[in-house]
């Protein structure tokens, strides 16, 4: 528990999570350099996480760049070879990812709905 200084105003720590880790493909993509673990090239990024499209895997793997979650890495070669691996900081989120795998794996049929 935090101390009761809290107040209203103080920032939700979820909604800079959200802010952080936002977009549909946002968790799948994570989860999936984390679990690989080791650099893995664009395409084998994308046939992992489909049907997500080139430009939105591009979008967040920039977005993931900026906040220093992935690197990336250009081979000179031809065709060029591109590669992306978690940072230890991207790393750190295993655990989390880790409990909500957990969570919807033991919830998922408590979930659906009856259209």
């Amino acid at each position: 528990m935090r101390p009761s200084s809290d107040t209203a105003q103080d920032p939700c720590p979820m909604v800079s999570f959200v802010q952080i880790i936002s977009g549909k493909w946002a968790i799948p993509i994570l989860y999936r350099l984390i679990v690989t673990a080791n650099p893995i090239r664009f395409s084998e990024l994308q046939r992992a996480v489909h049907p997500i499209t080139q430009k939105e895997l591009t979008k967040q793997l920039r977005l993931f760049e900026q906040r220093h979650l992935v690197t990336r890495r250009v081979y000179p070669e031809v065709p060029p070879r591109v590669e992306y691996q978690i940072t230890p900081l991207g790393q750190s989120l295993k655990p989390t990812l880790d409990s909500l795998a957990d969570w919807m794996r033991q919830h998922q049929h408590d979930l659906t709905t009856d259209d």
